[in-house]
């Protein structure tokens, strides 16, 4: 199998978390389309696109700071589900499990910065 970002399971579980945002955000107002659905989309995708970025990276200290800034996206993307779930365009069925899988997600990503070998 050859080397890609899709064989990284970190990778593999934020694409998961963008592909549920996703889906539960068709259904939000359509007046948030370009403010709260535009933003929480965006900020899933950007867990998930730093981590193909950094991949590309030629030093490791490199790709830790595009983990780092999918580390930053995913905290925002924690707080649009919170909002979410405040303004009851969420059921708190949906919120817990895609809090677990975003806490999953950033859970990954530390321990994959913490693997990477560089000297700060």
């Amino acid at each position: 199998m050859p080397h890609t970002f899709k064989n990284i399971k970190v990778w593999q579980k934020a694409h998961e978390m963008v592909l549920q945002i996703y889906k539960i955000t068709e259904d939000f107002p359509s007046s948030e389309k370009y403010g709260l659905t535009s933003q929480f989309r965006r900020a899933a995708v950007s867990v998930a696109t730093n981590i193909v970025e950094g991949y590309k990276k030629k030093t490791d200290k490199d790709f830790a700071h595009f983990l780092n800034l999918a580390d930053s996206s995913l905290e925002e993307t924690k707080y649009h589900l919170l909002l979410t779930l405040d303004l009851k365009y969420l059921d708190k069925k949906y919120y817990q499990d895609l809090s677990i899988l975003a806490d999953e997600v950033g859970r990954m990503l530390f321990g994959f910065r913490r693997s990477l070998k560089f000297k700060s």
